[in-house]
């Protein structure tokens, strides 16, 4: 099978379900930050060394693509796709909760780039704080995004920038950025 089908070389794709519609279309900037933010996501779980975790952002992926989905899907056909629960939910609070407890309490603002991993993990909460933006923009253009799908975006962006305090934390690297005065 080829990889290339030629149907997207005037600018055009098929939502799943047939649609076509523009390559810069909102909801094929909604699936594609998605996609983005799965690559990104996997760079951190590349450079994870703890196999629990290494697992954890393994079935955030998973969820991930299951979200990728349902916003590259038109009509009836989103009712087949796998949907997001709030167990789902509730699983990203649980260990929010869990390395918060671990960590020292937030003073000033967090500045990136302790370590590679920390760097990744605070790219792919970048990247899905744009998703979620771009979630708000579909559902203020009038499309029916799951209200579970913007709530799980948007606790997985708290989870990523907590994870990535963890991971500074344990390479014993400063976070805090302390504006400096002249």
């Amino acid at each position: 099978m080829k990889i290339y089908t030629k149907q997207g070389d005037r600018g055009e794709t098929s939502l799943i379900g047939g649609k076509r519609v523009s390559k810069n279309h909102i909801r094929v900037e909604a699936y594609g930050t998605i996609d983005e933010l799965i690559s990104a996501i996997g760079i951190v779980r590349a450079c994870e060394t703890d196999v629990y975790y290494r697992g954890f952002i393994l079935d955030i992926q998973n969820k991930l693509m299951n979200i990728a989905a349902i916003l590259a899907t038109e009509g009836d056909t989103v009712k087949k796709m796998p949907a997001i629960s709030g167990e789902d939910i509730d699983a990203l609070e649980s260990e929010i909760d869990k390395i918060t407890a671990t960590l020292p309490k937030l003073t000033h603002f967090v500045i990136p780039g302790g370590n590679l991993s920390e760097s990744f993990a605070h790219l792919s909460r970048s990247i899905c704080r744009r998703a979620e933006r771009i979630m708000v923009s579909l559902t203020d253009e009038g499309y029916q995004v799951p209200e579970l799908l913007e709530a799980y975006i948007n606790r997985l962006s708290d989870f990523l920038f907590t994870f990535a305090r963890k991971l500074n934390k344990e390479a014993e690297n400063t976070e805090l950025w302390i504006p400096k005065t002249k």
